[in-house]
């Protein structure tokens, strides 16, 4: 009978991952986690007192996701979005290699201190509309907007909320953090960069007349100028936050009512337009997947695949981390990066703490984070990004994304993987 319970929990996780995958007759993603999450309750995998002790002790995840995502809507009604692109524009003077090149350096910025997710869903759609108003190819821009948002989503640890995830469950200040995965993420940016404009430079090398760059409207003066230091203070207390371990929701959160309340009182709060923007159904997906990766957790799994990843590792530190990004980068492009974190926050906590167990710890991040360039589906802010491109009646197929991801990507893993086992 126990073999028959974990075979059905395990096949409840499979399928629910494939339904997440698939997503038939366009079921969504949350619907999809939610109903492996009952599933999982109701055949006894998780006990409902466990289930909600689970998601009480997670209030600071729900909190950093809420705010970041009011954090970026307020932002995007302020018009600092728009701004950027325009300024962008400016510094290029007409060389598309130069304009090229900022879109990935804010694109950089924006991922950094507002999440990769934010990239994603809103710079997006303003460097479409600047390209197209330019008259310049639009795919090579738009490329670089998905791929910087991986890329530079291990900077810092605000630029990814699965950063927030294996920071909540292991603990590590912001000096932990950079020690790890600093030089990493130079490396990889570095990379991306170099890799595209060499790539795309038939269709960059181009120009655009100045005069064209579309005039940006402001809603507000004032509420711009009050947003971009809200936004810099903000960043700040990021970098506090973390450096003092202090719970990062309540700056999330605190920053989005700063804001919020800067929009009241200057009348540009578009309530409308704020709800649509507040992804509201990813709340329902990530308490599913809590539920379920423990529900994996409690039979065992995640603790066989540990022991697993030891022995496969054997006695070379450099191997287990070569193994652990690269596995988790892998699991990121097959379940999603989302997941795939859970999982491997369940199966780090199976290993005795020591300095090599920090050091797998940051290459889990590194995997989850840079592994899903490799696919359309393989994070939630690439989705976004494809979703966007529909809508703008582009199709990019994941054969096509595939072998732009591979250019970079198996090269990024390695190279930053031995950056990492250096600090062990």
């Amino acid at each position: 009978m126990l073999n028959l319970h974990v075979i059905a929990g395990t096949l409840i996780f499979l399928v629910t991952l494939v339904v997440i995958m698939v997503r038939p007759s366009g079921v969504s993603e949350a619907v999809a986690a939610a109903g492996g999450a009952v599933l999982m309750l109701l055949g006894g995998y998780v006990r409902p007192g466990e289930a909600a002790s689970l998601l009480l002790t997670s209030w600071n995840i729900y909190g950093f996701f809420l705010g970041m995502m009011a954090i970026s809507a307020l932002a995007d009604q302020a018009g600092i979005f728009d701004m950027l692109a325009h300024w962008a524009g400016e510094w290029a003077r007409g060389s598309g290699v130069r304009l090229y090149l900022a879109v990935f350096v804010v694109g950089m910025v924006i991922t950094a201190f507002l999440s990769n997710d934010a990239t994603a869903l809103i710079l997006t759609p303003v460097v479409y509309a600047l390209v197209t108003r330019l008259r310049l190819p639009v795919m090579p821009f738009l490329f670089a907007c998905t791929f910087i948002a991986d890329t530079a989503s291990f900077v810092l640890p605000v630029s990814n909320p699965i950063n927030i995830l294996f920071l909540d469950a292991f603990g590590g200040g912001l000096s932990t953090f950079l020690r790890y995965l600093l030089l990493p993420s130079l490396f990889c940016i570095g990379l991306n960069i170099a890799v595209f404009v060499w790539l795309f430079r038939c269709d960059i090398r181009t120009r655009y007349t100045p005069s064209d760059l579309p005039e940006v409207e402001l809603p507000n003066r004032q509420f711009f100028n009050f947003t971009a230091a809200t936004l810099a203070l903000i960043a700040v207390a990021y970098l506090v936050g973390t450096a003092t371990q202090f719970p990062l929701s309540f700056v999330a959160l605190g920053g989005s009512g700063l804001l919020f309340a800067g929009a009241v009182r200057y009348r540009c709060l578009d309530t409308a337009k704020f709800g649509r923007e507040i992804s509201w159904s990813l709340f329902v997906f990530i308490t599913g997947l809590f539920i379920i990766v423990r529900a994996v957790e409690n039979l065992g799994l995640t603790a066989a695949f540990g022991r697993g990843l030891l022995q496969l590792a054997g006695d070379s530190p450099l191997q287990a981390v070569l193994i652990t990004a690269g596995g988790t980068a892998l699991g990121a492009n097959l379940i999603n990066n989302v997941p795939m974190a859970l999982v491997m926050i369940s199966v780090l906590g199976t290993i005795h703490a020591n300095s090599l167990n920090r050091a797998l710890i940051y290459a889990s991040i590194f995997g989850a984070d840079l592994g899903p360039n490799l696919t359309t589906v393989g994070s939630l802010a690439t989705m976004l990004w494809l979703f966007i491109l529909r809508r703008k009646g582009l199709e990019v197929s994941t054969q096509e994304y595939f072998k732009l991801g591979v250019t970079v990507v198996p090269v990024m893993i390695v190279i930053g993987s031995l950056l990492i086992w250096l600090n062990l």
